[in-house]
């Protein structure tokens, strides 16, 4: 076999390719990779291996990096076939433990060279191992771990998946969950101590925002939200129901012996070399316990308006808004539209060394720098309109709000923005033009809102198409008609795109970007206020003054293929 070209510390240099690459995309930080290096020096063996192991590293980076360091394919467990024996009728049997060992799945014996699925493609080993017991030419496929193992497992173990074979080790229960004691010992145990932790490492493989664990009579639910969508995970046995909520419980540290009454709690931890912070919500429900994660990565938030989508005319346009001294600032959209985001992105911009900045929130979820942070409790009296009496006092120059939950929250926002503040602030309403409504049915008078509301923006959240795989196609005459896009693009031939699942993405789709829209205040908007006029008339002067709606945000977006018609539709009010 072919020497190995090794560095001082015993690293190959194919490995330390891949390190450099993962290092220089920004997957592993330097200070994570010299602790690993120390510990490497005391074990051997391979160090990339070892920071996965240690989560510094996760599967899927690994995986994309080294596929791409070493310029070979990447493979998805979605595109291997079903077993077919015939397909590895020219190869010897494999001793499963060496399998098991390098992660390597032979997937078939194509033309006389063996297709070779391999998590760890930096070793040359097991493919040299392979091509010398078969006598044949190797081709290495790069795949992930996890899921290399149960392709292994169902090919040539007892078919259990990892879940499976931890499920298999776990103590469920069948009897009294009123015993708490038992609960206790139940979710101190190992193996569901690891099946949870599998459920939170999946999610951020996945890149998930939420994991919804649901239990149902016959069984436990387990679903992912990426890039907005729900999606089916494997789920642990019914009969471990109780067992992973009191973990997941434990962990957020919150009363296992409350089941009556919905509970809120954190859970900080790392995963995957990500330092994670987990907002826990359970309400009780006909079997048990819902139980939501909302997983805030603090390491990959940036505070940027391009990345959130902000581009064209439209920026400056908000930075003008934001830019006035004194007066309200709305972000509004429905849960999980990306409102905080935006807000923290417009404070950390506003965040100079002349201004005080202080913030009401419920929950905070990211911290900045230089800006004073107020977690709200309503259980002791401190809400928004209690905190917000208090700030007033603090001598701020701009005040966020989390929401406009209440008339008593508004009135004091526009109070303050009457005496010299820049108010920011969310409310829960499908467009720009609804803001202003929604004050007014609050009870707020309509000649505050006209002298405090500078502007405000509606937000939803679209998937991004992968620029790598997307496939772009000429609209058709009826699309070009329904969506009025001569209006947008007046020459030329139109072209939409539309995903394309990849290996590397089974969706097609990668992160997500916002499509907005701004009302900003002016004098035909004021005039209509005052006479009370609907949302749609509200919506119709905004237009007339320039507005441009999010759908017809999201039809630009769509025709310079940043995303596709189908998602534009998804979240606006015209699909």
């Amino acid at each position: 076999m072919n020497a190995v070209a090794v560095d001082e510390s015993g690293v190959p240099a194919i490995e330390q390719q891949v390190i450099a690459a993962l290092a220089a995309a920004g997957r592993l930080k330097e200070a994570d990779l010299q602790r690993a290096r120390q510990l490497h020096a005391e074990q051997g063996g391979s160090l990339l291996a070892l920071l996965v192991r240690l989560g510094l590293v996760s599967e899927r980076d690994q995986a994309s990096t080294t596929a791409s360091a070493l310029g070979l394919p990447l493979l998805d467990a979605r595109q291997v076939a079903d077993d077919s024996p015939a397909l590895l009728a020219e190869l010897p049997d494999l001793p499963l433990r060496f399998l098991k060992q390098f992660h390597a799945c032979p997937l078939a014996v194509e033309n006389g060279v063996v297709q070779l699925w391999l998590a760890d493609a930096h070793d040359p080993y097991p493919a040299q191992a392979i091509a010398l017991a078969s006598g044949l030419p190797v081709r290495v496929q790069v795949g992930l771990r996890s899921e290399i193992d149960e392709l292994i497992e169902r090919r040539y173990g007892q078919g259990r998946s990892e879940m499976g074979q931890i499920a298999d080790g776990a103590e469920g229960s069948e009897g009294n969950v009123d015993d708490i004691e038992h609960l206790r010992d139940l979710a101190s145990e190992a193996p569901v101590i690891r099946l949870v932790n599998l459920v939170i490492q999946r999610a951020v493989e996945l890149q998930a925002s939420d994991i919804h664990i649901e239990p149902f009579e016959t069984r436990l639910k387990v679903r992912y939200r990426v890039d907005g969508v729900l999606v089916d995970g494997e789920s642990p046995p019914a009969n471990l129901t109780a067992a992973v909520i009191s973990r997941i419980k434990i962990m957020a540290r919150l009363n296992i012996a409350e089941r009556r009454l919905p509970q809120d709690g954190r859970i900080m931890l790392r995963v995957q070399g990500k330092e994670l912070d987990l907002r826990v919500s359970t309400v009780p429900t006909a079997h048990g316990e819902s139980v939501v994660m909302r997983l805030l990565d603090r390491q990959s938030v940036v505070f940027d308006y391009s990345r959130l989508g902000f581009e064209g005319d439209f920026l400056p346009q908000f930075e003008q808004v934001l830019a006035q001294p004194h007066g309200i600032v709305l972000v509004t959209g429905p849960t999980g539209s990306g409102k905080t985001t935006t807000l923290y992105t417009a404070l950390s911009q506003l965040n100079t060394t002349d201004v005080k900045i202080i913030t009401v929130e419920d929950p905070v979820e990211y911290q900045i720098e230089g800006i004073n942070q107020i977690q709200a409790k309503p259980q002791i009296g401190l809400d928004f309109a209690n905190a917000l009496r208090a700030i007033v006092r603090q001598d701020p120059d701009i005040i966020m709000i989390g929401e406009m939950r209440d008339v008593e929250t508004a009135r004091i926002a526009i109070q303050s923005a009457l005496t010299g503040h820049l108010v920011l602030s969310t409310l829960h309403t499908n467009n720009a033009a609804g803001g202003i409504t929604r004050l007014l049915d609050m009870g707020v008078e309509d000649y505050l809102l006209t002298s405090t509301i500078n502007g405000i923006l509606a937000q939803r959240l679209v998937r991004r198409l992968d620029p790598a795989t997307a496939v772009r196609y000429p609209a058709s005459p009826e699309q070009i008609a329904r969506f009025d896009l001569r209006a947008l693009q007046p020459e030329g031939e139109i072209f939409l795109w539309k995903a394309q699942p990849s290996a590397a993405n089974a969706t097609g789709y990668s992160g997500r970007t916002t499509i907005v829209e701004l009302l900003v205040m002016n004098d035909a908007l004021r005039a209509a206020i005052m006479r009370r006029a609907g949302m749609g008339e509200l919506e119709q002067v905004a237009r007339a003054s320039g507005m441009r709606t999010m759908f017809e945000d999201g039809l630009r977006k769509a025709l310079r293929g940043q995303t596709t018609i189908e998602e534009v539709l998804r979240v606006t009010e015209e699909g």
